[in-house]
């Protein structure tokens, strides 16, 4: 019982991580997002390009955090 214990706490540290990190990447985007007067279509390539690479990882990180979700038997409220 230990151990399968020990490896739940280690799940959900690593899913607080992915919230930790969708979060962060979240706000980056709404940063970027704001800074261009609330509209990705107002960016620059550059800063669209980042856009791009922000929003796919944080898809990456949201599709992590389901697959822990369904590990842990976590439902949505």
């Amino acid at each position: 019982m230990g151990e399968e214990r020990g490896e739940a706490l280690n799940l959900i540290q690593r899913y607080q991580e992915l919230v930790h990190r969708y979060e962060s990447l979240d706000q980056e985007i709404d940063d970027l997002i704001m800074a261009h007067g609330g509209h990705s279509e107002n960016m620059p390539p550059e800063d669209l390009a980042r856009y791009r690479q922000l929003a796919r990882q944080r898809d990456d990180v949201q599709n992590d955090m389901r697959e822990l979700e369904r590990e842990l038997n976590i439902d949505e409220l």
